[in-house]
């Protein structure tokens, strides 16, 4: 499934004449305006950077640090500005052979074969062609480190623990970071002033190793103050404080107050969090605070777009209203038609209408309350359902990475299936624990993410009790440098008991497989039970799986080949008598937002007449 929103990705620019249509900040058709009408006096040139080594990770770093090679396609304003830009270009380019530990390395830049270091004030050059540029590196031999001293209160520290052992190429990053982590450990003791008080470096060219003082000063524990906010227009100041979860007397750490940053702008009410420390301990002896916030829009609206080959396309809409009592709270119109294209039966269509309400913060800062009723008709292959969903429910935030949930749900259901037409009333209890402890939610490369749910249930027509449980694993593997090979792997299983019939439960609350979110080949929830009609059922238990090997080409652009299996049983144990499997391949393309996803999937044992293959779009990965 692809979904794009519209107000967000497309950005039309019109300049002069000139017209281009961008998708997510590429230019898809049309031209810009020329750059170089845009530079005073433009002079073009043209750059021959030359890096006399064998390692081709230094050769490219130097390469990604020049801003003349990255910039040629662009003119500079006069002679003058060529020699501006190649003299910053040395800089940088010997701060790159510093984080690699080359103390030694010289650059020399040529300007239409003169140095730069003996061109006049105002040069000029012979501008009938691009102006040559040559950049040459000479590395230099790899320095190590020979001896590392801590002082003040890093005195305790051991040099090996921060990269810095005897032996150990000494890059400048490793140094720098060294002395960062130094006075980040000493500020997560409650050492608000910490400081580097010494970083000193010498190199000895004639045994290639380098010297290094590092000396800290903690200064005293102090616990957080008091916390004021300011920039707020709309937002009750006190939420914002509260919301945060700085507390007067609670310990003070960097991490802190990171989270409470990350926390308000998770609200998406703030169009900017900034949390500034106080330069003095008030007489309490505690560090005062104040949040500075600014507020973004409080209406927002969206369309989005999906297509599959196997369920078709589709469209959705929302409208909604941040901060809508002045607590962060979020009310939601929201609606969809999909199957489009799949079928010219307006009736078979699906439809969904929804209205949720979400209140960050309720009953306690890290509990958030959700209500909402949603309405909707689906009518894949296995069925013909139409039902209404009232719900409530809360959810806790145990830790940053764990998550409890709980919530009732009222339902009405008429499903149209194997069973015939029936009706459901049914009361649920879903409640549910989310462990997640991937480094990047919407492209995970380490970690791993564990949920465990169980629903039990009423079915009141018929007076039938019933529970689902359901569990699910992800986990992440990263391989080669830079983690050029993402091993991902996902295993997710369920149960369904009670009722003396599949029948007797919901068709939306029994258990199929098959389509983009669970095995890729097969069409949406293709995998199932058949009675001796041929007609799906639905299941009682299913186990799925899926491995990834998403494999990075360039820094945008990555192939991902995978292999999906699962199996739905009508017994309360799963059965593995019949397991469909299915496999592709698919691209990805890197956004701020995360990957767009096209993957192109086929079943290895299809079903009789069932589907050939699959192809599905997305935003994000598929797991």
């Amino acid at each position: 499934m692809m979904v794009v929103a519209a107000a967000a990705a497309f950005s039309p620019v019109l300049i002069g004449d000139a017209y281009a249509f961008k998708l997510f900040g590429i230019t898809i058709f049309g031209k810009e305006e020329d750059e170089g009408e845009q530079v005073p006096d433009p002079v073009r040139y043209q750059v021959d950077l030359k890096a006399d080594t064998a390692d081709p990770d230094l050769k490219e770093a130097l390469e990604n640090s020049s801003r003349l090679v990255s910039d040629q396609k662009l003119p500079v304003s006069g002679d003058l500005g060529i020699v501006v830009k190649a003299r910053d270009d040395r800089e940088r380019l010997i701060a790159t052979l510093y984080e690699k530990a080359r103390y030694g390395g010289l650059v020399t830049i040529t300007i239409d074969g003169k140095n730069i270091d003996d061109l006049p004030p105002n040069p000029t050059f012979d501008r009938s062609g691009p102006i040559p540029v040559t950049v040459d590196i000479a590395p230099g031999p790899v320095f190590k480190v020979r001896e590392v001293q801590f002082g003040g209160d890093a005195a305790n520290h051991n040099p090996a623990d921060y990269d810095l052992a005897p032996g150990a190429e000494a890059g400048s990053l490793a140094i720098i970071k060294a002395g960062d982590r130094i006075v980040e450990q000493l500020k997560s003791e409650g050492r608000p002033f910490a400081k580097l008080t010494e970083r000193k470096v010498v190199a000895d060219h004639n045994s290639d190793t380098v010297d290094i003082v590092l000396a800290a000063e903690g200064g005293p524990v102090a616990p957080i103050g008091d916390v004021g906010v300011t920039g707020e227009k709309t937002v009750k100041p006190a939420f914002i404080q509260r919301y945060s979860r700085l507390n007067k007397g609670e310990a003070y750490s960097p991490e802190t107050l990171k989270k409470a940053g990350e926390r308000l702008r998770a609200l998406g009410v703030f169009s900017s969090v900034t949390i500034h420390e106080g330069d003095a301990l008030a007489s309490d002896g505690t560090l005062p605070m104040t949040i500075e916030v600014s507020e973004g829009k409080r209406r927002y609206f969206g369309v989005g777009a999906q297509y599959s080959t196997t369920d078709g396309f589709g469209v959705q809409g929302y409208w909604g209203h941040r901060n809508l009592f002045g607590e962060a709270e979020t009310l939601r119109i929201e609606g969809a038609v999909s199957r489009l294209g799949e079928t010219t039966d307006v009736g078979s269509l699906d439809y969904s209408a929804g209205i949720l309400f979400t209140k960050p913060g309720a009953f306690f800062p890290a509990a958030t309350l959700k209500a909402g009723i949603v309405a909707k008709t689906e009518n894949p292959d296995a069925y013909n359902a139409t039902l209404v969903t009232a719900s409530l429910g809360l959810s806790y935030e145990l830790t940053d990475q764990d998550t409890v949930s709980a919530s009732g749900e009222v339902s009405w259901e008429r499903d149209d299936d194997a069973f015939g037409t029936n009706d459901y009333l049914t009361f649920t209890l879903p409640i549910q624990y989310d462990r997640d402890a991937r480094d990047d939610k919407f492209n995970p490369t380490e970690g791993y993410r564990a949920t465990l749910s169980a629903k039990p249930g009423y079915e009141i027509f018929n007076a039938t009790p019933y529970a689902a449980f359901e569990g699910s694993i992800s986990g992440y593997l990263p391989f080669g440098q830079e983690d050029g090979v993402v091993l991902a792997g996902k295993v997710a299983a369920g149960v369904l008991i009670g009722g003396d019939s599949i029948g007797d439960i919901p068709a939306t609350q029994r258990f199929f497989a098959g389509g983009g979110g669970s095995v890729r080949g097969y069409s949406y929830q293709e995998i199932s039970p058949y009675n001796d009609n041929g007609d799906p059922t639905g299941g009682r238990s299913y186990v799925t799986g899926s491995l990834e090997a998403r494999i990075k080409i360039t820094d945008t652009i990555g192939i991902v080949p995978f292999i999906d299996v699962g199996t739905v049983s009508d017994s309360t144990f799963p059965g593995f008598s019949d397991i469909r499997a299915g496999a592709g391949a698919g691209i990805r393309y890197a956004t701020p937002f995360g990957p767009l996803r096209l993957d192109f999937a086929m079943p290895l044992n299809k079903y009789e007449d069932g589907t050939d293959y699959g192809i599905y779009a997305g935003i994000g990965q598929s797991f």
